[in-house]
């Protein structure tokens, strides 16, 4: 199981919907950055937004993610695309952060919270903040309260934690943050960098699978997934979230 998912999502300029407009949009509610900051890119998957961060900030992006061929991708890419010293891997769990306290001006996520649960990975994370420094994340998010059946049934099981908006924003303050801005990312970011190069390698997969009744489950979960999406992009979203830690 954990195979296939890897074979559909190795390769892939991102790990989750986002796009470099969205993320200058998230940059710009940030005030009083360092000229350099230092910031940390938590669950970064190969790295396209850890390669903008760096190329918008000036800053230093630590990377982190536990898979570890998605930090040799990202290397790689790093080395065509900057300085070696802006760009830092670190082989690791979100859950148990190598860093010290107070370490990081800026902690950015993109479609990674989920994994520890929003409001834990708010509070757990704080700690590597500096005095009033900020993080930027993005979390799916619930956009319309009354929602078809069958939309409502395959998040209950794909991410029951999924919440609204208005829920998401009581639980940044509830963690010790100020909300500094949030927005919905567009459609056109589920696509561009990871709905559409999913389903060009969808058919390669299933003739490679053909005689694998699980790993094809995992392909119809895939597509019904993006099906969804086409029909209920209204119901629900990615957020980004961009709050200020509270001291």
């Amino acid at each position: 199981m954990t195979n296939i998912f890897f074979e559909i999502h190795s390769g892939l300029p991102r790990e989750g919907p986002g796009d470099e407009a969205s993320m200058a949009r998230a940059l710009d509610i940030i005030r009083e950055l360092p000229a350099r900051p230092d910031i940390l890119d938590v669950g970064c998957g190969p790295g396209d937004q850890t390669l903008a961060l760096a190329r918008l900030t000036g800053g230093i992006v630590t990377a982190v993610d536990n898979h570890a061929p998605f930090l040799e991708d990202l290397r790689l890419r790093a080395a065509r695309a900057c300085p070696a010293e802006r760009v830092r891997t670190v082989n690791a769990s979100m859950f148990e952060l190598p860093f010290d306290d107070a370490s990081f001006d800026l902690i950015w996520s993109e479609g990674a919270i989920y994994q520890m649960g929003f409001d834990n990975g708010l509070r757990s994370w704080r700690r590597f903040l500096r005095p009033r420094g900020w993080m930027a994340v993005t979390e799916v998010s619930w956009l319309i309260e009354d929602r078809p059946a069958e939309l409502s049934d395959f998040w209950r099981e794909a991410y029951p934690a999924m919440r609204s908006v208005e829920d998401n924003l009581d639980a940044v303050r509830a963690a010790c943050y100020e909300t500094a801005g949030h927005f919905v990312l567009p459609e056109s970011s589920w696509w561009a960098s990871y709905y559409t190069p999913i389903l060009a390698k969808l058919p390669g997969l299933r003739e490679k699978y053909r005689d694998d009744a699980e790993a094809l489950a995992v392909l119809d979960r895939e597509v019904l997934e993006i099906d969804l999406f086409k029909k209920y992009s209204a119901y629900y979203g990615y957020v980004f979230f961009v709050m200020r830690r509270t001291d």
